[in-house]
C-alpha cells in the first residue's frame, strides 16, 4: 500500500481568532438547496453506528450497541442472520460500553479483513480483527485477532470510533480520557497512556500492528509511539474527508461546551486538542492561565443548555455523494440531547456555510429523529442518521431518495402485478418445503432466511406500486440479494 502522504491540502490554520464560533444559533449563511430525510429502518436494538465496506452499494452493516450485534441492511431490510455476533465478549453494564465501533479494511474486497472496537466483560477497550467468511453476509466469528487491550479505570469516556486514514491507509483509533468527570489522573495530558489520544498504527506490516515510521513520537520513552495527537475528553465519532484527508473530530465536553477539532490533511501529527487544561476554547483546569503554548483550538464550538437542551456532540461526516452535488464538502454534526443538525463548510481557515438543517430533515409522517448516537457513510458516500431508539434515516435530496426496491423482480422499475406473480410463484418456500437456495434462490426471501413467508410479503406490500412514474426503483442489485450458507 502507498505510504506517501499526498498534498492535497495547501494551508495549515494559524489563525486561532479566524476560527472562534461562538453558538450553534448563528446563522451564518442560508444554503441554496434544502434536503430531507427517509427512514430506511426501524425496530433496531440500540444502533450505534452504519457503514459499508468500500464501493458496496448495496448493503449498510449496522452496530447493536447491547447485542454485540452486526446486522446487514439491505434495501431497509435486516437480514435475518447478524453478520458478527460477540456478545459472550462484551461488556453492556453502563450506556457508553458495549460494541463501539467498525471499520473495513480499504483492501476489504480481497482480504476481508473488518475490524472492531469494544468494552469487553472487564470494561477494557479491545480493538480486534476479524475475518469475512464464504458467505459475505455473515462473518466468521472464530478469525478474531487481538490488535490491543487498553485498560479502562472508569465505565465511561470509551471513545470507539475506529477508521483508515484515506490518504495514508493507517488504522487511526479514538480512544476518551478514561472516564468520571474532569479527567481526575489528568491522563489526557499524560504521554505515558494511550487514554484521551488518538492513536495511529499500521495493520498491515506486522501482527498485531506496527508503528507508522513517520507517527510524531516514534522512538524511546514517552510520549508512547502509537500516539498521532493528545489532549481528547471523549471523542464522539471522527471522520476523514474522503477526499482531501482533512479529519475532523467531535469531542464531548464537560460542563459548558461541545467542540469540532480539525487537523488537516498535511498534518504531521501531534496536535495537542486542549482537555482537560482547556473545554473549547476556555480554560477547565486549571481555570485561568492554562494554556503553556502549542495547544490546538477548536474550529467551533457551541454550549450546553438552551430550548431543545443541547449537552453532547455527535460528530459526522464530511459530504462526498453524488446523490445531492451541491453538498459537496459539506461537514454534518449533530447534538445527542437536543436532536438539532448542523452543516458547515470549512477550507482550513474559514468557516462558512453555517445552516441549521434540524427542521429540514424532520421526516415527518409521525417519526421524529431523536437521541443521534452517530452518522453513518454507505460505499457510495451518501450520509445516514442514526437514532439510539432503533431508527436508520438517510438524508436525501427534496425529492426524496431511489431507495432500493423490494420486489422488481422483473428490473423493469416498478414494483407491480407481474412481479406479484412472480412472488406468488416461490410464496410458501421454506426450510421444511423447498427452501431458498443459492442455486435455486427465491423470489422474495428480502430477510435471507431461506423462505418466502408472512413476514416477506409485508415487505412486498412496503414497495408495492411504485413504478416510473411514482417514485421509480433504480437499478437492481447485481449480486443476489442473498447467499445462502
Amino acid at each position: 500500500m502507498n505510504r506517501q502522504r499526498i498534498a492535497l491540502v495547501g494551508k495549515i490554520v494559524t489563525d486561532r481568532a479566524a476560527l472562534l464560533v461562538l453558538f450553534p444559533t448563528l446563522l451564518f449563511y442560508n444554503t441554496a438547496f434544502a434536503l430531507s430525510t427517509e427512514r430506511i429502518a426501524a425496530g433496531l436494538s440500540r444502533p450505534l453506528f452504519a457503514t459499508a465496506p468500500p464501493g458496496d452499494t448495496i448493503r449498510l452493516f449496522v452496530l447493536e450497541q447491547y447485542t454485540a450485534q452486526i446486522k446487514i441492511l439491505k434495501g431497509g431490510v435486516a437480514l435475518a442472520s447478524p453478520f458478527l455476533d460477540i456478545n459472550n465478549l462484551v461488556s453492556d453494564s453502563g450506556s457508553e460500553r458495549g460494541l463501539l465501533g467498525l471499520v473495513f479494511h480499504p483492501s476489504y474486497e480481497t482480504n476481508g479483513y473488518f475490524y472492531v472496537n469494544y468494552t469487553n466483560n472487564a470494561g477494557d477497550t479491545v480493538v480486534a480483527r476479524y475475518s469475512a467468511s464464504e458467505n459475505p453476509d455473515v462473518a466468521n466469528p472464530n478469525s478474531a485477532l487481538i490488535l490491543i487491550t487498553i485498560s479502562q479505570p472508569y465505565s465511561n469516556h470509551n471513545g470507539g470510533m475506529l477508521a483508515f486514514g484515506p490518504l495514508d491507509g493507517y488504522l487511526y483509533i479514538a480512544l476518551g480520557d478514561g472516564g468520571s468527570a474532569g479527567d481526575p489522573e489528568n491522563r489526557a495530558q499524560n504521554d505515558g497512556t494511550l487514554l484521551g489520544k488518538l492513536l495511529r498504527i499500521d495493520v498491515d506490516s506486522a501482527q498485531p500492528y506496527g508503528i507508522p515510521p513517520d507517527n510524531p513520537f516514534i522512538g524511546p520513552g514517552d510520549p508512547l509511539d502509537e500516539i498521532w495527537a493528545k489532549g481528547l475528553r471523549n471523542p464522539w465519532r471522527f471522520s476523514f474527508d474522503s477526499l482531501t484527508g482533512d479529519l475532523y473530530i467531535a469531542d464531548v465536553g464537560q460542563n459548558t461546551y461541545e467542540e469540532i477539532d480539525f487537523q488537516p490533511a498535511l498534518s504531521t501529527g501531534g496536535e495537542n486538542y486542549g482537555w482537560r487544561l482547556t473545554e473549547g476554547n476556555h480554560c477547565y483546569n486549571p481555570p485561568s492561565g492554562c494554556d503553556p503554548g502549542g495547544l490546538t483550538y477548536p474550529i467551533y464550538e457551541y454550549t450546553h443548555g438552551g430550548s431543545p437542551f443541547r449537552c453532547s456532540v455527535t460528530g459526522g461526516y464530511v459530504y462526498r455523494g453524488t446523490a445531492i452535488p451541491a453538498l459537496q464538502g459539506t461537514y454534518f454534526f449533530a447534538d445527542f440531547c437536543s436532536g438539532q443538525i448542523w452543516s458547515f463548510r470549512y477550507d482550513g481557515a474559514t468557516l462558512t456555510a453555517f445552516t441549521d438543517r434540524t427542521a429540514e430533515l424532520a421526516p415527518g409522517n409521525g417519526s421524529s429523529i431523536g437521541s443521534i448516537a452517530s452518522f453513518g457513510e454507505d460505499g457510495s458516500g451518501e450520509l445516514y442518521i442514526v437514532d439510539l431508539g432503533g431508527e436508520i434515516f438517510k438524508v436525501c435530496p427534496t425529492a426524496g431518495c431511489a431507495l432500493l426496491c423490494k420486489g422488481d423482480f422483473d428490473c423493469d422499475a416498478d414494483v407491480d402485478g407481474s412481479d406479484a406473480s412472480l412472488f406468488k410463484n416461490d410464496f410458501g418456500r421454506s426450510t421444511i418445503s423447498n427452501p431458498c437456495t443459492n442455486q435455486l434462490p427465491c423470489r422474495g426471501d428480502f430477510n435471507c432466511d431461506q423462505d418466502a413467508d408472512g413476514s416477506d410479503a409485508s415487505i412486498f406490500k412496503s414497495d408495492f406500486g411504485r413504478s416510473t412514474f411514482n417514485n421509480p426503483c433504480p437499478p437492481c442489485p447485481a449480486a443476489p440479494w442473498c447467499s445462502y450458507p
